[in-house]
């Protein structure tokens, strides 16, 4: 594409793959920098945004060990009076070390250590101590017990024992200080970088659990009172000071703002996303908690909830990719719709960044897409945990396709060669896992794609998940597979020479897990705001779009405010992939529309006009953008995109599908005068011709073909 470039954007880099680490229940993350942070451009903006904040506003923060650290004027210290005595700590995060002088800890210090110590003298409880709270809920006055809040800093520091939980809606950045927390599957120790939670009214409440220290040697509790030091005055230090144990974690909770949140809370029917009404009224209100963008919820709202079978289901998937398998293991998770495919698989990614650099996931699912906009199949590096819905992670996958619907009825042969595309493009050398999502239509020919995919892919485990002790659809089984049909794919045939013979080459066999969801509201899609399935499809679009503001804290631009790249008619094809449009046609269809960014393999050739597609072809995608213009006179299509001018040199196609532009983007976006463009009630369906032409190219029921058997 000839362009022009308004300002230089970076480049993304290609990120080398990592190999799989048996730690043995110990988490080995390697460094993170800033060629990973360009992997996912939301992330990025919300890390790099949060790391540059923390620098400037507390720059002489230090990270905790892993093992405990040497306390002066104790036994274990072998200075000499009067000499200073430095340590010098790495984080695991790979970020840069700390030297930290302890001549600098005060006689204050020497104070919250004695009441420390004094608190767990002879393992009897003082009488301020009294009131630390049990396993479960963190909820009501518990909260005002074990949490404390500095106004000057804008954040909190939270102590909660071993097995306490915390749910809540909101959004949040959480820090480790102390011993280990749990969330959605990851854990987050001390020393390890600040990760942004999300938890909207769109999903099921993120809940926050406490494991306490994985170290049982560290003394007892004097080396979490120091660090308390940097983040609260003297009074709130020593009210939480005796609620440490050595099996307490200490939290540090801030408040998070990003261009995602800005931009979404800029539209008036996503203000209230990330703190529902309808929930308020069951929250712990009055708490040191508030005031961060967290609320917390009562014990009448349930979190995550896991069957014994979705933990045995787990434990299995974890414990195999962890063993020595021969090879990597390739984990294809299926379901009905509303059954929570989606969240047992961003649990299962969160527990295997436990363990190792990075896993591989494979998009399979149209409509409910994890790290890109709907009607995209995509192969992406995931690196960092998801503690959020999908529309809080939007990323550049390493390699997809733009299938431009929601679901793959019209054209499934379509759909099967885009998958089978993006595998080849995988490395096969790679050592890591392989996560592949699907749809939640297992009936009929979408059960034939299913066992399709098991065949077509090399297969080590199938979780199906299902609901009142039903799959929904036959069991996927290896057994079941010797004869099952699928729509490209057929059983082998056997004579009765076979037979006897065994001469055919036997199945190849995987491991068969049935998890039975057991949640409220399971196979029922969510009635409440925001929780419909063409809402989550609007959100993740609207997130993507989100990378068009700017990093800099500051007003939402609209995008009819943002200064579009410049594209010739003749440098780019242009192509429809959901319907028929006449080539008369086709400029008025892809007008105000989203379009993807795509790279044809063969060299766009024109005579001075637009060039136009008669098919959909399967080539590689490298984003989207909003074509919010097209100018006759001058051969120009005025493009929005995200997506860097490096990368966009290459893209010589652009593909409509059926996924529209949210109607907030054309109806609701401040500082339009007059009438609004692209937008008019002028217009009717029932005219003939006013709606889209499908054309079904699936397959076709013998009691449709017009034979007679």
């Amino acid at each position: 594409i000839t362009m022009k470039v308004n300002k230089p954007a970076q480049v993304k880099g290609n990120v080398k793959s990592q190999k799989w680490k048996d730690v043995r229940g110990k988490r080995h993350r390697p460094p993170i920098n800033s060629s990973d942070l360009n992997s996912s451009p939301v992330m990025a903006r919300v890390i790099q945004e949060h790391q540059a904040a923390v620098r400037k506003k507390k720059p002489n923060v230090k990270r905790l060990k892993k093992k405990a650290k040497t306390v002066p004027g104790s036994k274990k210290s072998t200075s000499p009076p009067g000499v200073k005595k430095s340590h010098t700590q790495t984080q695991t995060n790979g970020s840069s070390m700390l030297t930290v002088d302890e001549s600098d800890e005060s006689q204050d210090s020497q104070d919250w250590k004695a009441l420390a110590q004094s608190t767990y003298r002879n393992g009897v409880e003082s009488p301020d101590d009294m009131d630390i709270g049990t396993p479960g809920r963190l909820e009501g006055e518990a909260l005002h017990y074990c949490a404390e809040r500095d106004d000057r800093q804008k954040h909190a520091v939270l102590v909660m024992q071993k097995d306490q939980t915390l749910c809540f809606r909101g959004k949040c950045f959480l820090t480790c200080l102390y011993g280990r927390v749990e969330v959605m599957g990851f854990t987050i120790e001390e020393g390890q970088q600040s990760y942004p939670l999300f938890s909207p009214a769109s999903h099921c409440p993120l809940t926050i659990v406490a494991l306490g220290s994985a170290d049982d040697t560290r003394d007892d509790g004097t080396e979490a009172a120091a660090i308390l030091r940097k983040y609260l005055s003297s009074a709130s230090r020593k009210k939480l000071v005796k609620r440490i144990r050595l099996n307490s974690s200490v939290i540090l909770l801030e408040p998070m703002e990003t261009p995602l949140t800005r931009f979404l809370s800029s539209f008036a029917d996503l203000s209230e996303l990330f703190s529902p009404p309808t929930e308020l009224m069951s929250a712990v209100l009055d708490t040191p908690l508030n005031g961060l963008g967290m609320i917390p919820l009562a014990n009448n709202i349930e979190g995550l909830t896991m069957s014994k079978s979705y933990r045995d289901a787990l434990n299995t998937v974890v414990n195999a990719c962890r063993g020595d398998m021969d090879g990597c293991a390739v984990i294809l998770v299926c379901g009905t719709k509303n059954v929570g495919k989606s969240t047992f698989i961003r649990v299962l990614l969160n527990t295997l960044l436990n363990h190792t650099a990075s896993i591989d996931y494979l998009e399979a699912d149209l409509g409910q897409t994890e790290v890109t906009p709907a009607g995209c199949l995509s192969l992406s590096t995931i690196r960092e945990p998801l503690l959020g819905p999908p529309f809080t992670h939007q990323s550049t996958p390493e390699h997809m396709i733009y299938y431009g619907q929601s679901s793959c009825e019209s054209d499934l042969d379509r759909y099967l060669e885009s998958l089978k595309a993006l595998w080849h493009r995988r490395s096969q050398s790679r050592e890591t896992p392989v996560i592949i999502n699907t749809m939640g239509w297992i009936k009929g020919f979408g059960f034939q794609l299913l066992v399709d995919m098991i065949r077509i892919f090399p297969v080590s485990h199938v979780v199906q998940l299902g609901h009142g002790g039903s799959t929904q659809c036959p069991a996927l089984t290896p057994e079941f597979l010797r004869t099952a049909h699928g729509c490209q794919t057929h059983p082998p045939a056997q004579t009765a020479l076979d037979e006897f013979t065994e001469s055919h080459s036997p199945p190849r066999s995987y491991v068969h897990l049935i998890v039975q969801s057991d949640f409220q509201g399971v196979a029922r899609q969510g009635t409440s705001k925001h929780q419909r399935t063409n809402e989550h499809r609007e959100l993740s679009l609207l997130a993507y779009l989100s990378q068009l503001q700017s990093p800099d804290p500051g007003p939402v631009r609209p995008l009819h405010c943002l200064t579009p790249y410049q594209v010739p008619h003749s440098a780019v094809a242009v192509g429809v992939t959901h319907c028929e449009v006449a080539p008369s046609h086709m400029l008025y269809a892809v007008n105000a529309s989203l379009v993807g960014l795509c790279c044809l393999g063969e060299k766009v050739m024109s005579r001075g006009g637009p060039v136009l597609l008669s098919q959909a072809p399967i080539c590689p995608c490298v984003g989207f953008g909003v074509l919010r213009g097209i100018d006759m006179v001058r051969g120009l299509y005025f493009l929005l995109t995200p997506v860097a001018p490096s990368i966009l040199r290459n893209v010589n196609c652009l593909l409509l599908g059926a996924i529209s532009l949210p109607a907030c983007i054309l109806a609701t976006q401040s500082g339009f005068e007059g009438e609004m463009p692209y937008v008019t009630t002028d217009y009717s369906f029932d005219l003939s011709g006013a709606g889209k032409l499908r054309v079904f190219k699936g397959l076709i029921r013998p009691g449709q073909s017009g034979t007679t058997q």
